[in-house]
Parts: structure tokens; C-alpha cells; sequence
């Protein structure tokens, strides 16, 4: 597996960054850009389960391995849900079971400069290099508008 990196310098403070990066409605607004229609279920909470779903049901589960509010947030997925069952054991999932994906909030000035690290395997590094660049760029928006 590869991780990559991608980086903003968003225009409003780490606590309005962080919320609207994972409030429930807002997580939809710039996950789209990955899938429209994506939202999750379960908690932001540290050793919380919580799955990552499509408009179809189907999608990824994961546990929050680290979680500190306007600082730090760390998903480790753990496998695919097709039509509501939970896969962690075929190839196709152990291929990438365990990946990371990391966000790390810092102050920029009085802007917030969010980093967000993920491990990737080759047949989605070109998809995530195009779609992660767009989808922080909605993120950023949507901060700054609210944060106006």
C-alpha cells in the first residue's frame, strides 16, 4: 500500500473545521464528491465502530482508533458491507484491511490547516488523487461561507 497526502488551509477555526467535516449533514455535502449520497453510521469516538455507506447500503466499516475533538482523527478500515453483510476475511478485503486514513488538524495563522494522510492501494491511488483535492475543496467552502 501507498499513503498519501493531501493538505488545505481553510479560513475558519479547527473546532468549525472539525464539525463540519463530521456533522452528519455536512459529512454528506463534501463526501459527495466521492459518491453522492455518502453518509455514515455510528460514532466519532475512539474504539467506536462506524460504517461508511453509499445511498445503496453498501460500503466500508471501520473502527475510530484515535479520536481528539479539533486535533486528530484516525479510521482504520476493517472491510466492505455488501447488501447489509459484513465482510473482513476474503482476499479482495484482506488486500487493504487495516488501511489508515488520518486527519490532522493544526492552527495556520487564524486559519486551520487540515492534513489528511490515507494508505491506498494501487488500483485507487489515480481515483484519490482526483476525487480528495475536490472533495477538500467543497470542505473548504462550506467552512468559510460558515464561518463568514
Amino acid at each position: 500500500m501507498k499513503t498519501l497526502r493531501f493538505e488545505s488551509i481553510i479560513h475558519a477555526p479547527r473546532a468549525e473545521v472539525w464539525e463540519a467535516m463530521l456533522g452528519p449533514e455536512t459529512y454528506r455535502l463534501w463526501t459527495a464528491a466521492f459518491s453522492e449520497g455518502s453518509y455514515y453510521e455510528g460514532s466519532w469516538e475512539t474504539g467506536a465502530r462506524i460504517q461508511f455507506l453509499g445511498p445503496d447500503g453498501n460500503g466500508m466499516v471501520s473502527v475510530i482508533a484515535q479520536s481528539r475533538p479539533g486535533e486528530f482523527l484516525s479510521i482504520q478500515h476493517l472491510g466492505m458491507i455488501k447488501d447489509g453483510i459484513e465482510d473482513t476475511t476474503s482476499d479482495q478485503v484482506k488486500a487493504w484491511a487495516g488501511a489508515f486514513e488520518n486527519y490532522s488538524f493544526s492552527d495556520s495563522g487564524t486559519s486551520t490547516r487540515l492534513e489528511v494522510t490515507l494508505d491506498v492501494t494501487p488500483d485507487f491511488e489515480d481515483y484519490m488523487n482526483r476525487t480528495w483535492p475536490k472533495a477538500l475543496a467543497v470542505l473548504k467552502d462550506l467552512c468559510e461561507t460558515t464561518s463568514r
